[in-house]
């Protein structure tokens, strides 16, 4: 009876950086759960930005974001020993951060405001494609805007459970597999709600395509 051991990915290689993060992840969260609370700022300092970027394309705001992501943070240390070692935390924490994001559309449902959104500067650069800062050309920078927005608002008005496999896997480039994990949910369902987000928005942005 033969044995294959997987030979570790070379230095150079694409694999390299992304397990020598997950490693850093996982020594961390040893830390934290052995009591050393200073651990969860290192993992803050990777992480927080890439959550709080998640959550504004979840949202649509910024100062909702920026609570949401505190409050990932605030569920990493409080559950931090229901994280196991074998697990990824970068999905760990993302499934946390959807969770959120899943309860504050819910509780927003129940308790419509009509305040407008904050701007994302940012999110319309990511989701719209718009044109470099330094286009010389005014005109097609407000159309390069007006199509970010129209992105925006078209995601935004997406069902709960498609907008989720949308940001997941075309913005955050999540593999099915991971998005599935994040989601709770078969990545064949992933596919399916994937499949249906880019009909419902190839629809809605016809005008823009």
């Amino acid at each position: 009876m033969s044995i294959t051991i997987d030979a570790p990915p070379a230095p150079d290689s694409p694999e390299a950086p992304a397990r020598q993060a997950d490693d850093h992840d996982r020594a961390d969260m040893a830390k934290l759960q052995a009591g050393h609370d200073a651990a969860l700022n290192d993992l803050m300092e990777r992480h927080a930005t890439p959550v709080f970027h998640f959550l504004c394309r979840m949202t649509g705001n910024e100062d909702d974001a920026n609570d949401l992501a505190q409050e990932t943070f605030v569920r990493v240390f409080k559950s931090r020993d229901s994280f196991r070692a074998e697990q990824r935390f970068a999905t760990w924490l993302f499934t946390i951060a959807a969770n959120l994001a899943r309860n504050h559309f819910r509780w927003r449902s129940r308790h419509p405001t009509l305040s407008l959104d904050a701007e994302n500067t940012e999110t319309e650069q990511t989701l719209g494609s718009t044109l470099p800062a330094d286009s010389p050309n005014p005109k097609e920078a407000a159309l390069a805007g007006e199509r970010a927005a129209a992105v925006r608002t078209a995601v935004k008005n997406l069902p709960e459970d498609l907008r989720e496999a949308v940001v997941l896997c075309e913005w955050e480039e999540r593999s099915i597999a991971e998005a599935a994990t994040i989601l709770e949910a078969t990545p064949k369902a992933v596919e399916s709600r994937l499949y249906r987000a880019r009909g419902i928005l190839r629809e809605r942005l016809k005008s823009w395509l």
